[in-house]
């Protein structure tokens, strides 16, 4: 019997959930959808008919999950973020519906395997890194966790690039991820809205005797939402992740195709579609900085007006904003929002300013991502004159009512004046976009809690001192059905068979792991998994990039976005000084160890594809060498993503987690390895501080200055060369690099990499902290020559990650930040 509503629509219960139901629905769109037989059906047509059965199993979740949200009580959360890296979908839908062992007994019964469907699955390429990840991360909790919540991005044609290492350096290529179609997007192309650009401002007096702002002869984009689902853990919850898609306002101009003049003709159509083409633009040249602008502007343009036309219709007036939606900003990427709010309210719907700021400034909560005040993203005003006019006026009025504030509080402190003001002026006068956020946010937080305690103390003291109201921590957290349920079958299944499947909504249950760690037999089947997950990996490297490693060895892992202060270069320094050591006769470690680096340098980023080059480089004198590649590898692990990071995590021992203390925000990185049971070796930067006191001091590799001590080396006047000099080992891998040694057909091709080292004041400490690195990684050889107290270890690391469950941060959000109620069911943002 079917079951329809109202209108004759069917509801879940006709599509089923068992293993003959998927067959069904498998088969036929296989037929009806994709057009093929049992003869012509290809990997790729099993794959999108298999998505689009799970999509279908969504729906109707997802439509009551919108519906539900219509009610005027309920208040929505917009998250901003300029980044999702969301990875396959399939297997996330197949896990959060409990379909995962149905679909694969249905799929066996016909003869396929649900792992090489999944495999076939390619990344969404709609993000670069941690910043990404940690969205998509927030995405899956705020579903679970039943909060009425829409992810706002933009729908990349070809995201970031694809890595392709050819002689050593990286080459990138477009990841053209939507070639065969994403069956797990639905595209409204009634949802459009005009995103406008350039032009300039005219004042004129309105029928009040008000001066007015008319914003005229601008470039006009239209923005179309594509939305895709974000499924709860079975809890009836269909969240939503919309993405903007830039479309020409006209698809071509008639009177040049008229005169024959086509490729004129659809210029401005492909000109404008660059905006949602590539995401990071390099913003080396002035043309990759405008577009990086525009993209910016255009989805949280697209976004603030979708969700006004949202609000109006449930509530009429706009005086409540703030009541019913917050928008959390996921870096100073989105802060174009604060001026176009305003821009929206005043100029669009013609209220005051008072009134508009009253309501802004209680919309916007802001996510601070860096402590490097170099990345904290600044505008040259004369770009921001050229390509928003408008907001640019706006921006100027926002600041002058700011400053006016801070004189008041502090007369005849123009220093502060200076520090706190929105424009930072110089040769070129340019806007700080952090400063904006904080201006026109009531939260702003760090990740970590060094983070931020630094972003108070050192990044943004002024405007703590001004409202210190403001400022909180929400360290980071991870999802664990992706990094441990969906990528961890083994490990999981291990932890659910002994202390039930809990753990999986609820990761402070694995506090009950720890009894365990002293069970033999329980040891023995940790260490099993581990040996299954590092085959896996095994058997993925000897396809790409073609090298055979030791399962058996230990996995000593660094991947993450390539940038000097994440420092692989000083993880790289000391396996070429061990190489050197073992030539040179001297005692080196003979430890049994696979070192395994990943990630992409930014295409403009010359110094860390240099760094990416060297790693290749010693790569190559370690594996060829006849004494060395008895214990030691290296591997660098092209094209980096979510998809590899859910092969390595599992089969990695060690994490590499070294970046200079007090640069790097948080990190989740580390929060994964140590979830899925590797040590971590690190310095007290980010979250590795609230990691080793999470899993105890005697479970955690420490090394390096901490933050003061950083401060303190640097206040008395930082000399690379005494720690060069002072260490043999040291000094004669700088000099065999520079000297080119590792590239004798190009023998100055590192030696910039030395030389920003010795002569360039090497910013990020590497050698003051290269000894203490090399001491620790002997006390790692030390442990793991004991299997059982590296087991031990193993199984606390995990059991004392509860905290940093992104359900754990993602709660902490709605409550003391956003004001909105967690349940497990029955909300959810829908549409």
């Amino acid at each position: 019997m079917q079951h329809r509503d109202s209108w004759g629509f069917l509801t879940e219960r006709d599509l089923g959930m068992d293993r003959e139901a998927i067959k069904q629905s498998l088969a036929s769109h296989v037929e009806y959808t994709q057009g093929k037989d049992q003869y012509s059906v290809s990997r790729l047509d099993f794959l999108q008919s298999l998505s689009r059965a799970v999509r279908d199993r969504l729906m109707d979740r997802w439509n009551k999950t919108t519906q539900r949200n219509r009610r005027p009580e309920v208040k929505r959360v917009y998250y901003l973020s300029l980044e999702f890296l969301m990875g396959r979908l399939l297997r996330d839908g197949l896990v959060n519906l409990g379909l995962l062992g149905e679909t694969r007994a249905a799929l066996e019964e016909m003869g396929l395997d649900l792992d090489d469907v999944l495999e076939s699955e390619w990344d969404a390429a709609l993000g670069n890194g941690g910043l990404g990840r940690l969205a998509a991360c927030f995405l899956d909790s705020m579903a679970t966790l039943g909060i009425p919540a829409m992810g706002c991005g933009i729908r990349y044609e070809y995201g970031v690039f694809r890595q392709s290492i050819v002689d050593g350096a990286q080459v990138e290529g477009p990841d053209n991820w939507l070639r065969y179609g994403n069956p797990w997007e639905m595209p409204f192309p009634e949802r459009l809205f005009p995103v406008r650009f350039h032009g300039r401002v005219q004042p004129r007096r309105d029928e009040r005797g008000r001066t007015v702002f008319d914003w005229v002869d601008t470039q006009v984009v239209m923005a179309m939402a594509y939305d895709v689902p974000v499924p709860g853990f079975r809890n009836g919850v269909v969240n939503t992740l919309r993405l903007w898609s830039a479309k020409a306002s006209r698809e071509f101009d008639f009177h040049n195709f008229n005169r024959g003049d086509y490729i004129e003709a659809v210029h401005e159509k492909n000109a404008t579609e660059n905006i949602s083409r590539v995401l990071y633009p390099n913003d080396q040249v002035s043309q990759g900085r405008e577009l990086r602008l525009k993209q910016e502007h255009f989805f949280v343009s697209a976004t603030l007006q979708d969700a006004l036309r949202r609000h109006i219709v449930q509530h009429k007036t706009l005086a409540n904003l703030h009541e019913k939606a917050v928008f959390q900003l996921n870096d100073t990427h989105p802060a174009l929002a604060v001026p176009e709010l305003m821009r929206l309210l005043v100029d669009e719907r013609g209220m005051g300013w008072d009134e508009s700021w009253a309501i802004a400034s209680r919309c916007f909560a802001y996510t601070n991502h860096t402590v490097l005040p170099e990345a904290l993203e600044q505008w040259p005003v004369s770009l921001l004159e050229h390509v928003l006019p408008r907001h640019l006026q706006i921006l100027y009025e926002i600041n002058e009512r700011l400053l006016g504030e801070v004189r008041r509080r502090w007369p005849g402190d123009e220093e502060r004046v200076r520090r706190m003001s929105l424009v930072a002026e110089g040769p070129e006068r340019r806007v700080r976009m952090a400063n904006v956020a904080i201006a026109g946010s009531f939260s702003v937080n760090g990740v970590s809690a060094l983070h931020s305690k630094l972003v108070r103390e050192q990044l943004f003291p002024d405007f703590a001192d001004l409202w210190p109201q403001k400022f909180n921590n929400k360290t980071n957290g991870i999802t664990p059905r992706r990094w441990l349920l969906g990528c961890n079958p083994a490990l999981s299944r291990l932890i659910s068979s002994r202390i039930g499947d809990g753990w999986i909504t609820d990761l402070e249950q694995l506090r009950r792991l720890a009894p365990l760690a002293e069970e033999a037999a329980f040891r023995n089947a940790w260490r099993e998994a581990k040996r299954q997950n590092k085959l896996r990996l095994c058997r993925r490297l000897a396809r790409d990039p073609g090298v055979e490693v030791d399962p058996a060895s230990m996995f000593d892992v660094q991947v993450k976005r390539l940038h000097e202060y994440k420092r692989q270069l000083l993880n790289i320094l000391e396996v070429y000084a061990q190489l050197l050591d073992l030539r040179r006769g001297r005692p080196c470690d003979r430890t049994p160890r696979t070192v395994l680096f990943g990630g992409k340098a930014a295409p403009g980023y010359e110094m860390a594809k240099r760094i990416i080059r060297l790693i290749g480089a010693v790569a190559r004198a370690v594996n060829g060498d006849p004494e060395a590649s008895r214990f030691l590898r290296v591997v660098f692990v092209p094209n980096y993503g979510v998809s590899l990071a859910e092969l390595l995590m599992p089969a990695a021992d060690l994490s590499e987690q070294i970046s200079t203390a007090g640069t790097e925000a948080s990190g989740t990185g580390n929060m994964k390895f140590a979830l899925n049971g590797a040590l971590t070796i690190g310095t007290l930067d980010g979250a590795n501080v609230e990691i080793r006191d999470a899993v105890g001091p005697e479970n955690f590799f420490l090394f390096g200055l901490d933050e003061p001590g950083v401060r303190e080396v640097r206040a008395r006047g930082y000399d690379p060369w005494t720690y060069a000099n002072a260490d043999v080992s040291l000094r004669e891998a700088l000099e065999s690099i520079a000297g080119g040694e590792l590239s004798p057909e190009e023998p100055g091709r590192f030696r910039p990499i030395v030389d920003s080292l010795l002569r360039g004041g090497d910013t990020y400490l590497l050698l003051a902290d290269f000894a203490s690195y090399r001491e620790c990684r002997r006390e790692v050889a030390k442990v793991w020559a004991d299997p059982e107290r590296w087991t031990r270890m193993s199984i606390l690391n995990a059991a004392r990650m509860g905290r940093f469950s992104s359900d754990v941060t993602i709660a902490n959000y709605a409550r003391e930040i956003w004001g909105v109620e967690v349940q497990r069911g029955g909300e959810g943002g829908g549409r």
